[in-house]
């Protein structure tokens, strides 16, 4: 469906052609050729670079060899003109006829326009959100959360098999800090008086709950326990009753993983051990003495003999340390056994979507990734960075439920899944967000949601008032032809460049590149709409002409179709109607 591969295709054979004829010497590598749409589009609609790639390896000026090529592109079909600009570049317009082809395949493919096979097929593991299970999901949660859902739909958009999975970090230091502070409040559940909560627990009033349903299950008998007993079962208990809230927050903003693979399981199986091994077989663990890190003099750092990892011979900028002072494996060395787990588990290519305060792991693990899989795996790490709630540009408040952050939960009762999904998508993921309450739910073409979903309902508002007037308002194809108008033909061309930019976001892993695209095309047809109130003869709708209204009724069936199936990739449910 995208059609700059079909022409990239048409151009590799006239380049053949050009060999055969001993136009251009043979043993010429056309891999760096590309077609793309040229930066200005008042040059046309393609623009391919195989003069300019060709002309040192064929020995020929870039503009003569460009000058050949264009003689041959211009016996394509739909080829309306081709020129030969700057130093080389090829210029291809092509012709209204092709661009009416192209709202016909959308007709036909409907939602499904856009889809590719250049995933081939191919397995990815997309492992994400896997926040620590000792509160609720914060908001700041919900941005890593979507952006890494939205990229798995696109990723499956474009032909590669996607594994959603989550990484339970059940394990270590966090985990036992969860089990104390549950502990106080089961004391607190029992008529115990607890008084402050200690520096270093877990506040929030979330885990009253927990500490009331471990009561009602078990009665008194952690009481007379000493920690070392109640430590691992109230762990357990815990950990799973956060995890259940957790699921529940991700399912009110449409996001279920098909995976969850539990830390404490993996080391319990002995796999920590297993991939160490696997490393030290291969030289790649020793013993050494690291430096002090950055900021801290000798002096204030206490040098020891560690297990270490030669993760610099894989990018990393300082070998890392596998073990603790007390003989426990580092979070690093646990982070080792899971990607070893998921590259024996039949998955080569990784992608991980994490907070941005992780950048700091990013080296260490995926420089352990090619360690552990021999160079046979590829780990992709995205970053998101942090969102800033606002209501009205004002900070928003913290919740006392949560204790220190805003519950995911509260922002979807405010402003509905839809927005808040579509809003955490709209910027490049290693860019701040400013989340503002106020204009998120703005009915402007400033809020980028309201604009496109109106978009949308306008069109099927459009349809609505055609029956009154036609008794069959779908368009025969005979009738796309009297599709003329220039801003017609330029919304045409603006869904047409849809699967393009369904490959790049997906190649790129940048889905918010979309959302702009999505905009484009909302406004393209606004702007059509108002032509309409200010010119009769512009109008959707011609009770007198009912061959172009038809014709005008399937370009806005094609804008139904493309706006459909981006927000069907944002995990947003079109709109067919609003209040204006």
């Amino acid at each position: 469906m995208n059609f700059f591969h079909s022409f990239r295709d048409q151009s590799i054979k006239i380049l053949e052609g050009l060999v055969q004829k001993d136009l251009l010497p043979k043993g010429l590598e056309f891999d760096k050729i590309t077609t793309e749409p040229p930066r200005d589009p008042a040059h046309g609609d393609l623009s391919t670079n195989a003069a300019m790639i060709l002309a040192r390896l064929a020995n020929k000026n870039p503009r003569e060899l460009g000058q050949l090529i264009a003689e041959e592109l211009k016996t394509l079909p739909f080829v309306d003109d081709v020129s030969v600009a700057g130093p080389g570049f090829i210029n291809i317009t092509l012709s209204r006829e092709f661009w009416i082809q192209e709202l016909s395949i959308i007709l036909e493919k409907k939602t499904g326009y856009g889809a590719s096979s250049i995933g081939l097929g191919e397995k990815i593991n997309l492992e994400y959100v896997s926040a620590n299970p000792t509160g609720p999901m914060h908001a700041g949660h919900g941005r890593v959360a979507v952006v890494a859902d939205v990229l798995a739909n696109l990723l499956e958009k474009v032909g590669y098999r996607v594994l959603r999975e989550y990484y339970v970090n059940d394990a270590g230091g966090q985990a036992e800090t969860l089990s104390r502070s549950t502990y106080l409040r089961y004391q607190e559940a029992l008529g115990k008086e607890i008084g402050e909560i200690p520096e270093g627990y877990y506040p929030g009033d979330y885990l009253k709950e927990v500490g009331q349903a471990l009561a009602k299950r078990d009665g008194s008998q952690w009481l007379s326990k000493n920690e070392k007993e109640w430590l691992e079962p109230l762990r357990e208990f815990a950990v799973n009753a956060m995890m259940a809230k957790i699921r529940e927050d991700l399912e009110l903003i449409g996001i279920v993983h098909e995976v969850f693979t539990s830390e404490a399981e993996l080391c319990a199986t002995g796999a920590v051990e297993e991939a160490i091994n696997f490393l030290k077989e291969r030289g790649l663990i020793y013993e050494g003495v690291l430096p002090p890190p950055r900021g801290k003099s000798s002096e204030e750092w206490e040098a020891r003999v560690q297990l270490l990892f030669r993760s610099t011979q894989f990018g990393d900028d300082m070998d890392r340390s596998l073990q603790k002072a007390d003989g426990s494996w580092t979070y690093f060395a646990r982070d080792i056994a899971y990607h070893f787990d998921k590259f024996r588990r039949g998955y080569t290519q990784m992608i991980n979507v994490w907070g941005a305060d992780h950048v700091g792991s990013v080296k260490r693990v995926t420089s352990a990734v090619k360690a552990i899989t021999e160079g046979k795996g590829y780990l992709d790490i995205i970053l998101c960075q942090i969102v800033n709630f606002m209501e009205g540009g004002q900070p928003v408040k913290m919740s006392k439920r949560a204790g220190t952050f805003i519950e995911i939960r509260d922002v979807v009762e405010k402003v509905g899944k839809d927005a808040f999904r579509f809003m955490m998508v709209s910027r490049k993921s290693d860019a701040h967000l400013d989340f503002d309450f106020q204009k998120v739910l703005e009915k402007t073409r400033d809020n980028p949601v309201f604009y496109i979903q109106y978009a949308h309902a306008r069109c099927h508002s459009v349809m609505r008032l055609a029956q009154e007037y036609l008794a069959q308002p779908s368009a025969p194809q005979e009738f796309l032809n009297l599709l003329i108008d220039e801003d017609e033909i330029k919304l045409i061309k603006l869904l047409a460049g849809w699967p393009r930019q369904v490959e790049i976001a997906a190649l790129a892993r940048e889905p918010h590149r979309l959302c702009y695209y999505l905009y484009e095309i909302a406004k393209q047809f606004h702007m059509l709409w108002n032509k309409g109130k200010d010119n009769a003869l512009l109008r959707f709708i011609l009770p007198q002409n009912p061959e172009l209204t038809k014709a005008r009724l399937a370009m806005i069936q094609g804008v139904t179709h493309v706006i459909a199936s981006g927000l069907e990739l944002f995990g947003v449910t079109p709109v067919e109607e609003m209040r204006e």
